[in-house]
């Protein structure tokens, strides 16, 4: 997907009006003159940075469409991908959970100079995010399977939709968490990369012990 390609994706997908489009070019701006700073993003992804990162985040957006009501909980931001992008793009509230703290004064500024009113930045470890219900739950790069439910199953319930995008490791994380892990697990193909690959799942809860024996 070329840089044009990813834009004409955006606006097909989601109709962006002017002032998206402006919020989404000025966070673009902002990632990359802190990631001269600070390793956000991978240098060679930086000439692609529409397709890489906007649109590898957004369609998140598009996997969460039947999702409950209520919150979206981002693990892991880092730079704000994708919660930055789906809290542009979207009207729910997003929480973007980071425990770097270079990382969440970035968030917190992008936030600010965006105005973004339904972002929102919990500077800490994922464990200790207090309980909640979200209606979705994202992470891009923040933990192998496992031990990702394991530090955000408390964040959900079982209505909660999972969106996490895995690369081209997807069915090998998801095989690795079964004997663990229970819940509607399917995999969809990414936009951006045919060969990447985005685990799906709701009801995801720990297996029982008469479960497993």
């Amino acid at each position: 997907m070329t840089e044009d390609e990813a834009r004409a994706w955006l606006q097909a997908q989601f109709s962006v009006p002017r002032e998206t489009w402006d919020r989404l070019e000025r966070y673009v701006a902002l990632l990359l003159h802190a990631a001269e700073e600070q390793n956000l993003i991978a240098e060679s992804t930086k000439a692609h940075i529409w397709a890489r990162h906007i649109v590898d985040s957004a369609q998140l957006l598009l996997l969460a469409e039947e999702a409950g009501e209520g919150g979206w909980v981002d693990l892991g931001s880092g730079a704000g991908l994708p919660g930055m992008v789906i809290a542009c793009l979207g009207e729910r509230s997003v929480l973007m959970v980071e425990s770097r703290r270079k990382r969440i004064s970035f968030l917190e500024e992008v936030i600010g100079e965006l105005d973004l009113r339904n972002a929102s930045v919990f500077g800490g470890r994922v464990e200790v995010v207090p309980p909640q219900a979200a209606a979705v739950i994202s992470a891009r790069a923040y933990a192998p399977l496992p031990r990702l439910l394991e530090s955000a199953v408390h964040i959900g319930d079982k209505n909660t939709l999972w969106v996490l995008p895995k690369g081209r490791n997807a069915e090998i994380e998801l095989e690795t968490a079964r004997p663990a892990w229970q819940g509607a697990f399917h995999v969809e193909r990414s936009v951006t990369d045919v060969e990447s690959a985005i685990i799906v799942a709701r009801g995801v809860e720990p297996v029982t012990r008469r479960a497993r024996a």
